[in-house]
């Protein structure tokens, strides 16, 4: 399946626990087949066909943060 890759600006996040808690939330996620996250951004590998932007979002935003 063809991946596509997203880079998202992610306010509210100011630790190392931030982070951790994004990456949990995108591993849940089928069709996340890689992310790097650090604190404020994201670079998140998906497949579309399997997992769309807006989920990826929802996912970042259940744990308490904004991603743009």
């Amino acid at each position: 399946m063809a991946t596509e890759t997203a880079h998202l600006k992610i306010t509210g996040m100011s630790c190392g626990h931030c982070v951790a808690a994004v990456e949990r939330a995108l591993d849940r996620l089928p069709g996340v087949s890689g992310r790097k996250v650090k604190v404020g951004s994201a670079e998140v590998q998906y497949e579309p066909e399997r997992v769309g932007l807006d989920q990826i979002r929802k996912v970042i935003a259940d744990e308490g943060y904004e991603a743009v």
